[in-house]
């Protein structure tokens, strides 16, 4: 492989942020170290967030690889399994490492990783915590999802000798306007990367514009498409068909606080027509449970509630679905799917999880972190937008009303999400030829 340009120098912002980060550590643990206890996370698993691994590396031959993969939460470790799990079917003999932020990732990635890699919290980004992560794993690649860069992390893995790549990589506007008034820090850690892989076009062209080199860029779509499809519980997806006894459902899913009275009153606005329809309502925080539940009595709505096993009933108008782990049941269930997270500037969720599932896509306008996914889809007629109540009764209505109309809606979003999972081995490629991993495959 042809070694590109020399890359970019450190700067005196970079060196500053190291120390920083490195005064700063004790005190930014306490915090992680909180949040995770209040999950339930042991004190041994706590202390990975300083580099103190509570497993230990494969015992691998010289030639064997250990890639590293890391991601934020649940969404980028998801797609990093994608990409674990194409690797390991090209590349057996390696082994990997994830790692995440949260709580919700590690027990996401206990369920779903496989029996070839194994998963701990990523070490703070400072000097102590990187260099006792580094010298206990020693990866021979670091793969990097979306949009984590972390300074010292990356510069520490490299002067390693690990070799990185970012995938899937999105970066908001502010983001690139914050690293471009930092244009020779932003061109140092782009340089870091022997490979950057992003959702489209448009962020190649941010990374460009960052100073990251033209040979290593390649637009490859979004990985999300290609993930797992969500988990379904077959007796729980019976049971509930029974309960409905056939009738008409829609989802508002991963709702978020001051969404629910939109979602309500577009609810109540359908029943006048559709007097035997059920909404299953989903908050994304189900400790909210509670709240909503007043919110629909106040509604002059009557609900059952899953998590205190109240049945649902023929009376019941609202589905209050305030459990963990069940979405890929729900889905399952109803052919149309409203995303939360949306109607307020909140940033949107995931469509790609609904489009496996074979429903048709709502949203509102404020999916500011799905930007690179959601006007194509909508463009497409993947996706159907929504303001407000008003709108979202109508996109409700015109679908349980021609379902000749919902169901090209369906088609459209499966094949969106099957175009974009197309990228999957390529990407896959890419990762094995700009790593040096091609050497370990037979």
């Amino acid at each position: 492989m042809t070694k590109p340009d020399q890359t970019a120098s450190p700067t005196l912002l970079f060196y500053c942020y190291r120390a920083v980060t490195a005064l700063l550590a004790p005190l930014a643990y306490r915090k992680v170290a909180a949040k995770l206890a209040a999950h339930g996370v042991s004190e041994t698993r706590q202390r990975e967030r300083l580099g103190h691994a509570s497993l230990p590396r494969p015992d691998l031959p010289a030639e064997t690889p250990l890639i590293w993969f890391h991601g934020a939460s649940v969404g980028e470790s998801l797609a990093a399994i994608t990409l674990i799990n194409q690797l390991h079917s090209l590349l057996p003999d390696a082994r990997f490492l994830l790692t995440s932020g949260t709580a919700t990732s590690a027990e996401m990635a206990a369920k779903r990783l496989p029996d070839c890699a194994q998963h701990q919290f990523a070490p703070l980004d400072s000097g102590g915590a990187v260099n006792r992560f580094m010298a206990h794993w020693r990866p021979d690649a670091g793969i990097f999802v979306e949009s984590e860069l972390w300074p010292v992390t990356l510069s520490t893995a490299k002067a390693r000798g690990t070799r990185l790549a970012l995938v899937n990589a999105r970066l908001s506007a502010k983001s690139v306007a914050g690293w471009r008034n930092k244009l020779p820090t932003a061109r140092f850690i782009m340089g870091l990367f022997d490979l950057l892989l992003t959702q489209n076009k448009a962020v190649a062209e941010d990374l460009l514009s960052l100073g990251a080199n033209p040979t290593r860029v390649f637009p490859s779509g979004n990985l999300k498409a290609g993930a797992a499809a969500l988990p379904q519980k077959h007796d729980l997806i019976a049971e509930m068909r029974s309960a409905l006894a056939g009738r008409p459902l829609w989802i508002a899913s991963s709702t978020h606080e001051g969404e629910e009275e939109s979602i309500l009153e577009a609810h109540k606005a359908l029943l006048r027509d559709h007097p035997d329809l059920c909404l299953f309502l989903v908050p994304r925080h189900p400790e909210r449970a509670e709240e909503i539940g007043g919110k629909i009595t106040q509604a002059g709505l009557k609900y059952s509630q899953r998590s205190i096993g109240t049945a649902l009933s023929p009376e019941s108008q609202v589905y209050l679905a305030d459990t963990l782990g069940e979405l890929g049941s729900w889905y399952a269930l109803s052919p149309i799917v409203f995303l939360g997270g949306s109607l307020l500037p909140i940033g949107g969720h995931n469509p790609f999880e609904v489009a496996q599932s074979g429903a048709a896509v709502l949203t509102g306008p404020g999916y500011s972190n799905f930007t690179e996914t959601f006007p194509p889809m909508i463009a497409s007629g993947a996706a159907t937008e929504v303001r407000d109540a008003h709108d979202l009764a109508q996109a409700v209505d015109h679908w349980l009303t021609q379902p000749e109309q919902l169901q090209i809606a369906r088609d459209a979003a499966r094949a969106y999400v099957e175009e974009q999972s197309g990228q999957l081995d390529l990407v896959v490629e890419r990762l094995i030829n700009s790593l040096c991993l091609k050497e370990h495959h037979d």
